[in-house]
């Protein structure tokens, strides 16, 4: 690997003019340390840094290549329509085009409204079920990152069931002490926190299968006793799947688990690589936001004909090709040595997987909420990122996110990752 010279020249003039350097906190490399490398191109499953270095890239703009970078399919529709105008503020036939594709592949969504981030969905979606059920409580799971927007950026009180208190400055606690937090896959807490406060419970939102404190997976039978708590209590279910929509399976991960939400939230891979994200969910439901009902959201932006030309194009290939299918058995495959690879070096992980989204932890025990990840040796996951980074291989810089792999990934890349991962789980080992 050549030396990040002019990555380290570019970081230091970046802090200058942009927070930390970065328009998003983890591209920082805090939580690993060092200098990011800044990239001049993406190819395939393949990132070029400006530098001269060369990356088998398994975070993919943390999800939504799915068929790799500059897949042709995607960029070509992109140019077309650029050709034709970035920007009318006015509506255009892909946009309907777009909302047809999404409602077909996830069928609990009669109707969708398209907006350019995940934090623009799940803050309408919140919205969308306040007003909806004229509550004002909202419950979340401890670890659950579902965007920067005021009402989700909180932690849990001093116990489960109380109200929820800030987790960054600049949100009010007026704000935080209606979003209620529990951990994750702890049944017996959530029941707890609608048995005290269920009619004032607007709705959960939940990532059904959350990557945002790396891949944890749900307990058998978890994911439907929330969707009975909810129908009980007139509660509202908000599945986030703005990462495991498409990454999971083709209709998400609700399909897998056959779980009917009120509202998804969607994001990432629905735009080929282009900022787009939605939300939708039953048409009663639906029919609440403007201009047809009273709960107000618009955005400038939203539903531009470049995102939705990436959007249309990305689903398209997906669906007629088979891609999730087959990304998930090409999955199994890739973690199966992984785990070989740490076992034979005596390293203990774990490495939940999801269609193509997988996590290395390094822990003894199954993960399977935040107090579970948090626990996990970060000495060791460092010493593992450096060194496949050396070896050109680009992972999350962070224990806590989920890799991702793409239709442009090939079995002789899948073999250099393997063999670098040896190299990386001995240092790991050796290093103790």
């Amino acid at each position: 690997m050549k030396s990040l010279t002019e990555s380290a020249e570019l970081f230091a003039e970046a802090k200058q003019f942009i927070p930390g350097g970065v328009n998003s906190p983890v591209r920082s490399f805090r939580s690993v340390g060092g200098n990011p490398p800044f990239i001049a191109k993406g190819a395939g499953s393949k990132l070029y840094d400006i530098d001269g270095n060369e990356y088998i890239d398994y975070v993919l703009s943390y999800g939504p290549l799915l068929l790799g970078h500059a897949h042709p399919v995607v960029t070509e529709a992109v140019q077309a329509a650029a050709a034709r105008g970035t920007s009318f503020g006015a509506p255009t036939g892909a946009e309907v085009t777009l909302a047809k594709l999404v409602c077909e592949l996830v069928p609990s969504m009669d109707m969708v409204r398209m907006v350019n981030s995940g934090t623009e969905a799940t803050m309408s979606a919140i919205r969308l079920a306040r007003a909806y059920t004229g509550r004002d409580c909202i419950v979340k799971f401890i670890g659950c990152y579902h965007g920067h927007s005021d009402a989700l950026l909180v932690h849990a009180g001093s116990g489960a069931t109380t109200f929820g208190v800030p987790d960054s400055p600049g949100v009010t606690k007026g704000t935080a002490e209606t979003t209620l937090s529990v951990p994750f896959n702890d049944l017996p807490a959530l029941e707890k926190v609608f048995a005290e406060k269920g009619k004032d419970i607007a709705a959960i939102i939940m990532e059904p299968t959350p990557g945002n404190m790396g891949l944890v997976l749900p307990k058998d039978g978890y994911l439907q006793a929330i969707r009975e708590l909810t129908q009980k209590y007139g509660s509202l279910l908000i599945i986030d799947e703005v990462m495991s929509g498409f990454r999971s399976a083709q209709g998400g991960s609700q399909s897998l688990y056959n779980i009917e939400p009120d509202i998804t939230c969607l994001g990432k891979v629905i735009g080929g690589g282009l900022p787009v994200a939605a939300y939708g969910g039953k048409r009663e439901i639906m029919n609440k936001v403007s201009p047809v009902g009273p709960m107000y959201q618009a955005g400038t932006l939203s539903g531009n004909p470049l995102a939705m030309a990436a959007g249309i194009a990305a689903l398209t290939y997906m669906k007629e090709n088979n891609v999730c299918a087959t990304l998930t058995k090409r999955n199994a495959e890739l973690t199966d040595a992984l785990k070989e690879a740490a076992n034979t070096a005596g390293v203990p992980v774990q490495v939940p997987r999801l269609g193509s989204m997988f996590t290395v932890f390094f822990s003894e025990k199954e993960v399977n909420n935040y107090d579970d990840a948090t626990a996990c040796d970060l000495d060791a996951f460092r010493i593992y990122f450096h060194s496949m980074l050396e070896q050109g291989i680009y992972l999350p810089p962070s224990q806590f996110e989920t890799n991702f792999i793409s239709l442009a990934h090939s079995e002789e890349d899948f073999a250099k990752t393997v063999e670098a991962a040896k190299v990386a789980f001995r240092k790991v080992a050796e290093s103790k």
